[in-house]
Parts: C-alpha cells; sequence; structure tokens
C-alpha cells in the first residue's frame, strides 16, 4: 500500500483511484461498508481511502479529552489488510481548513489527486465550516468529472454503528459489543516502553504500552489477544492486560500493561497490536502483594479459559 501525503506532489502512477472519504477512526464495519463499495464500483481502478491526519476534531480542538480509536499507524495497518492500495493521507491544517466545499473538490478531488470516483457516507460533510454536503459533492463530481457514490448508514440491530457508539462500548467495559460493530477486536497498538519492573518481581512481566491520544477504555483487567509486530519474537499470543493507573502503587498517568501467556524474552522497542476480548474486573487496590498475585492467578485462569474458547 503506497502512502501519498500532499495532493500537490502526487505520481500518475498514484492517480485514477476509486476513494472511499472520511475519518475511518477505528475502521469499523461502517467504514468497511464504504471501502468495499469502493471496490465494486470501480473494481479496474486502484482502491483507494482518503483521510486526514491529524484528526480534523484534534486540530479545532486539541485540548479535548482524547477521542481516537486509533492512531494514524494501527489505522494504516488495518486498511491495508483490506486490500487498500492507496491511502491519500493529508495533512489536515489551516490552509486545507479553509478550502470552501467547491475549492476542496475541485483542488484536492480532481487536479490534486485526480480520483476518478469517490464514495462517502450519507452524512459526510467537507470544506471550510462542514458546510458542504454529499449531495454537493456530487454536484461537483458531475461538473469537474469524478464520479460520486453515496452510501447509506449502516445499522446493526437499532443502532446505527458509528465511532461514538464504540466509544460507549468501550467505556462501559463491553469490548466484544465494540467488536461486533468493529468486524475486528479493538486494539490497542504501541512500542513496548520501559516501565518500573514491578511486575517482573511478581512474576509477572508486562509488556507497557502508551495510551496516549487513544480513547481509554474502561480501566480495569482485560483478555487479550496479543500480537508481536516485529523483531525476533513477532507472532501472536494469548494474555491478560491491565489498563488504567494502577491503584496498587499510586500510579496516576494510565497506560496498558500486558502479561503474555507462555512466553519468555524481551520485547522492549518491540510494536505490539492488543486485542481487548472480555473485560475481567475493574482496578482494585489490595491489601499486600500476596493478595494482588492470588487475584492476578484467578484473572490469568480466567483469560485462558476465555482465550482458549474463542
Amino acid at each position: 500500500m503506497r502512502i501519498i501525503r500532499d495532493y500537490h506532489f502526487v505520481e500518475p502512477e498514484d492517480r485514477g483511484a476509486c476513494a472511499a472519504i472520511g475519518n475511518f477512526d477505528g475502521v469499523h464495519i461502517g467504514h468497511q461498508s464504504v471501502i468495499n463499495l469502493a471496490r465494486d464500483v470501480a473494481p479496474d481502478a486502484p482502491l483507494g481511502v482518503l483521510t486526514f491526519e491529524p484528526h480534523p476534531r484534534e486540530f479545532f480542538a486539541p485540548a479535548a479529552p482524547p477521542f481516537r480509536l486509533m492512531r494514524a499507524v494501527a489505522r494504516a495497518h488495518r486498511l491495508e489488510k483490506l486490500g487498500v492500495e492507496k491511502l491519500y493521507e493529508l495533512n489536515f491544517n489551516v490552509s486545507l481548513s479553509n478550502l470552501t466545499p467547491e475549492e476542496f473538490a475541485r483542488n484536492v478531488i480532481a487536479d490534486g489527486l485526480g480520483l476518478s470516483h469517490v464514495i462517502v457516507g450519507a452524512d459526510f460533510c467537507f470544506g471550510q465550516g462542514r458546510k458542504g454536503t454529499a449531495q454537493d459533492l456530487q454536484r461537483f463530481g458531475q461538473e469537474m468529472g469524478f464520479g460520486v457514490t453515496i452510501a447509506p448508514l449502516l445499522e446493526r440491530s437499532e443502532d446505527i454503528v458509528s465511532s461514538t457508539a464504540i466509544r460507549k462500548a468501550l467505556s462501559d467495559g463491553r469490548p466484544r459489543d465494540a467488536a461486533d460493530m468493529l468486524g475486528h477486536w479493538h486494539r490497542i497498538e504501541g512500542e513496548v516502553i520501559g516501565g518500573e519492573q514491578r511486575g517482573r518481581e511478581l512474576g509477572y512481566p508486562t509488556a507497557n504500552m502508551s495510551i496516549d491520544g487513544l480513547h481509554p477504555p474502561k480501566f480495569g483487567v482485560y483478555a487479550v489477544l496479543v500480537d508481536v509486530l516485529d523483531g525476533p519474537h513477532a507472532g501472536s499470543y494469548h494474555g491478560a492486560a491491565s489498563v488504567g493507573t494502577r491503584p496498587m502503587f499510586d500510579g496516576e498517568h494510565p497506560n496498558i500493561e500486558t502479561f503474555l501467556f507462555d512466553f519468555s524474552g524481551d520485547l522492549y522497542g518491540a510494536t505490539l497490536s492488543v486485542g481487548l476480548v472480555d473485560y475481567l474486573r475493574p482496578e482494585l487496590k489490595f491489601d499486600g502483594l500476596d493478595a494482588l498475585i492470588t487475584q492476578m492467578d484467578a484473572d490469568c485462569d480466567q483469560a485462558r479459559n476465555i482465550l482458549g474458547a474463542l
């Protein structure tokens, strides 16, 4: 998959794609349906996705609480798995945000990227002040020579699948409900960083990762599926993870600490993708380390049973 970040400099071979447009936070089943529609509408054209980095919401409200379901690198990994050939990950800045809907259609879609066809959701808004609608884009496409297909919003039972609904499920400690809407386990992806070695001292060495910038799931202990994406230990593992602030040790900054079952090795610097499967319990503060270890033993036994049944 090729990643193009500047619509002013596009190689000839990167033009002519049929692209789905959106933020694609989480790459949920609604997003996947839009991408599949792009594949079906123009099967002979390269399959593309047009998205933005940073997320426009981050750009306009940088001090707001973290809301993203995945970072840009994780999103790219997921899109590549779906067969996307061209990822147009445009830098969302003042210049881009000030384009009128017509300027966006002409300067970015038609002239800049040279897209042959675009797919947008029924609730798609674009251009300065989000003034442009999906119907406006259809009109611009007719004038400027690119096709536009409007995809209906995807519903699951009585709910519309959305990143907002997925965030709510994760905040409530319902990762399986989130997975139903995502079409895959919700994953936290990142580099393993140094910790305080307390897990190793307790007999439970953990791989520690930051969750900065991400929507935090409900704090507590989870049964998890772990993919080590690089390095000598690359592969898939079962495990248990704690998300939160570690109240037993008076922690303040939230992170995720993952214990891999039946694993021995150094993961520092490796990239992990940790999939949340089931919420086991909230964070707790115990009377002593013996009580903590006893509970960790029980957590891991429960996680092994859950993951073994998948």
